[in-house]
């Protein structure tokens, strides 16, 4: 099991593989385990203990459990401001500039490069963006961390042997119901290259593609049900984008895997030809591999080659889009709907189109569908269009779309909003159907903690990290303080983030902002500015809840310059919640809530907001990027378009745990079972909520 492996697996499980290693008199070193854990916000559990406690050298094995939950909480890197004694000392802004540039004109740096057309260039300023001190100069500089019992404590398992958990986490990966993080893709991609085990069900197009792609690298036959799992398969071959989102360029395959490929394509089409029909909504794509895969070549598989005819245009097939957008054109919503019909899944997803387009008469009939529909849809699915319609009889106060990569755009919502009447119609319709599925109970506890965590109906609306959670959950942060921060490092250029912060009053008006033009303002406080990070670089900002003005505070991370999120070779946001008389260093492990990878596309991290209340702050995941510009990317330029992000995902209807746990409510009885279920887990729910009968 490679380190990488090791340390996705615990952090996604909490579990640690056992040793195969010698027994023997390990207690000593158990203990050492135990309490270089608790330092980084971690207990060993009585399991894992006794394990380590019967090896007879466990050093390499509990360093390899250390480096893992440090690399997991981002303490596996210095966490090294700008300002040595930050949070304390942070000068005003423009005294800081004075005294950076009384340094440099005292090292005789030219006065045409600190400034230009009268504009102060701070980038030519010794001083400025550059460490004067080391890390041990930092840590000399601050105390030792004081305890506290609120701060986070997480306890690590004794999983089964590396085999066992190996395989366990392939299954999870390659089984997953909501679309993996870019991360966790090429983690497959990996643990897939190991085995040849095709799971009984794989929900997710993406991953089949990652499993094919490793088949075919090894010459087993492919496995595929549909000509875009071909198309997703070469992309991933080919080292490209396999959501089909991005362009291709494909690379030559040799003649075995032509064979394979051309062999798949043939038996999917032969065994349905109506599948033709979604070959011209990426045809560009199929000619351009069709140059590599040389069809003519292959006359003894006739049904294949029909693919490549289809997207040069000598074979014409109307697809299942085409006769549902021709009704849509024909303004023949019911025509729409029984197209619809014949797929529940896609018929569900276009229920708010039909409804926005059908007349009066024909509501009740689009109504009718989705009641016959329901049935054979997926939990998820049906989830996605109950929290849907909880934010349809009002406009929303913005419209926040975001791409498969979390690119966001804002507008303002010009849909009509749906009929108080046809809302509650679908709403019973879909609840009904739910609690059908829903096990019978005498009893559930669901903690107040996890309430307000959104359920993962989809993949594409977190991050790979610790305790990352869907867009639009919320999670409670006692302590007085929020720090805040970002660490990255760069590959081969030059690069700077900055981390800035937006404040906000309660009607979410701009009252503020904290960056590198502004240390401090409304009680936040900024460790400054760092320009590059060949080393890595970390900045921070401080909130203390009671000094704080604002009501929300909206982090961004600005790409000034240099390499965006997905080329540096390790970028993370995370935050910390801690008591004022804590002191310890401007990064202490155990104080970690989260932490976040940023691999976005787009100039504009917006990662999350916090929500001041009266007794500690409430953080929302938001998990967005912004396009920003090209470079010189500022929070003065993104602050309106923050606030609006922040208003359009505080103000949605989510739902949430605990909207689940009220359903499942609806069918306690005395004789049901208790029921122990991870009802955060995008899994565990398919599983809770599938369709039955």
């Amino acid at each position: 099991m490679t380190e990488r492996v090791l340390t996705t697996l615990i952090g996604r499980t909490l579990r640690v593989p056992t040793s195969t290693g010698p027994t023997g008199n390990g207690r000593a070193e158990a203990r050492r385990l135990d309490a270089a854990l608790l330092q980084v916000g971690f207990k060993a559990s009585k399991e894992l203990i006794e394990h380590v406690a019967g090896l007879a050298k466990p050093a390499a094995y509990t360093k390899t459990i250390v480096d893992a939950v440090r690399t997991l909480v981002g303490d596996d890197v210095q966490h090294n401001p700008y300002f040595k004694d930050f949070p304390h000392g942070v000068p005003d802004t423009a005294d800081f500039w004075v005294y950076c540039l009384h340094d440099a004109l005292l090292k005789h740096v030219p006065g045409d490069e600190l400034a230009a057309n009268g504009v102060l260039n701070l980038l030519a300023m010794p001083a400025y963006g550059t460490r004067q001190h080391t890390y041990e100069d930092l840590l000399a500089a601050h105390d030792l961390l004081i305890t506290s019992f609120k701060d986070r404590v997480s306890v690590l398992h004794l999983g089964g042997t590396e085999e066992e958990e190996t395989r366990r986490l392939y299954l999870e990966l390659a089984t997953s119901s909501t679309p993996l993080n870019p991360a966790d893709l090429e983690l497959l991609a990996e643990l897939a290259q190991q085995t040849n085990e095709w799971p009984a069900v794989i929900p997710m197009r993406e991953n089949r593609a990652v499993i094919n792609a490793a088949r075919l690298l090894r010459g087993a036959p492919l496995r595929v049900d549909t000509v875009t799992d071909v198309l997703r398969l070469a992309c991933r071959a080919s080292g490209g984008d396999v959501t089909l989102v991005e362009p291709t360029r494909f690379r030559s395959f040799c003649r075995p895997e032509r064979r394979l490929i051309m062999a798949a394509l043939d038996e999917v089409v032969a065994d349905n030809p109506g599948k033709l029909g979604d070959v011209r909504q990426r045809r560009e794509a199929w000619k351009r591999l069709g140059e590599r895969l040389h069809p003519h070549e292959y006359g003894h598989l006739p049904h294949a080659q029909d693919v490549f005819a289809v997207a040069r245009g000598n074979k014409v097939v109307r697809s299942f889009a085409g006769r549902t957008e021709l009704a849509f054109q024909d303004d023949d919503i019911r025509r729409a709907t029984e197209v619809l019909s014949q797929a529940p899944g896609m018929l569900i997803r276009q229920t708010d189109r039909l409804l926005r387009t059908a007349s009066e008469k024909d509501v009740q009939f689009v109504v009718d569908a989705v009641r016959d529909a329901v049935p054979a849809v997926s939990g998820r699915v049906l989830c996605s269009l109950l929290q849907h319609l909880e934010n349809r009889e009002t406009p929303d106060a913005a419209r926040v779309f975001a791409t498969r990569h979390r690119r966001a755009w804002i507008t303002y919502d010009t849909r009509m909003p749906l009929a108080y009447d046809v809302v509650r119609e679908l709403t019973g319709i879909l609840e009904d159907e739910l609690v059908r599925r829903l096990p019978e109970v005498s009893e559930l506890t669901v903690a107040d903690e996890v309430r307000d965590i959104v359920l993962p109906l989809s993949g594409n609306a977190s991050e790979d990290g610790f305790n990352v959670l869907p867009r639009g959950s919320k999670v409670r942060l006692d302590g007085d303080l929020l720090r805040f921060f970002v660490y990255w490092r760069e590959r081969a250029r030059t690069t700077d983030y900055d981390l800035s912060a937006v404040l906000l009053n309660g009607d979410f008006d701009h009252v503020g902002q904290v960056s590198w033009t502004n240390y401090k303002q409304g009680g936040a406080y900024y460790s400054g500015d760092l320009t590059s990070a060949r080393d890595g670089a970390t900045e921070f900002i401080d909130v203390p809840r009671k000094a704080a003005k604002a009501k929300f505070v909206v982090p961004q991370v600005n790409i000034f310059g240099g390499e965006g999120f997905t080329e540096v070779a390790e970028s993370m946001f995370g935050f910390m919640s801690r008591e004022l008389d804590q002191r310890g260093k401007p990064f202490e492990p155990s104080t970690v809530r989260a932490r976040s990878a940023m691999r976005g596309y787009g100039n504009v991290a917006v990662p999350v907001v916090f929500e001041r209340t009266e007794d500690a702050w409430v953080a929302t995941w938001l998990h967005l990027y912004l396009r920003g510009t090209p470079w010189a990317n500022q929070v003065e330029g993104n602050r309106d378009i923050a606030r609006q992000l922040a208003r359009g995902v505080l103000s949605r209807k989510y739902f949430t745990v605990g909207r689940l746990a009220g359903l499942i409510s609806r069918k306690t009885t005395v004789d049901g079972q208790k029921l122990h279920v991870d009802l955060t887990n995008a899994d565990q729910l398919d599983k809770l909520l599938e369709p039955t009968g």
